[in-house]
């Protein structure tokens, strides 16, 4: 996906360390989302047989800490295809 967002001019960070935060003090947590698109979309790959709640709460956890409002769960595991979801909060 990297290489064809650099083909198509699409900005975007990998591997984006997110620091969090608790009443102003910074935690020894990081967290790091696959890729930060357009600097507002969270997009989080899986290879796996099925998307769970589990990989939904990750990017719910991404989407919260950069207060950002769509992101995206790619998985190239499942049967063969391309399974995507969409996500908006």
């Amino acid at each position: 996906m990297e290489i064809e967002f650099e083909l198509r001019n699409i900005p975007f960070e990998s591997k984006k360390n997110l620091e969090v935060y608790y009443k102003s003090r910074k935690l020894d947590k990081i967290y790091i989302p696959d890729l930060f698109v357009f600097n507002g979309i969270i997009i989080e790959l899986k290879s796996v047989s099925e998307l769970t709640t589990e990989h939904e709460a990750q990017l719910f956890n991404y989407l919260k800490l950069t207060r950002t409002n769509v992101g995206y769960l790619i998985n190239f595991g499942y049967k063969e295809n391309l399974e995507w979801k969409r996500y908006i909060i």
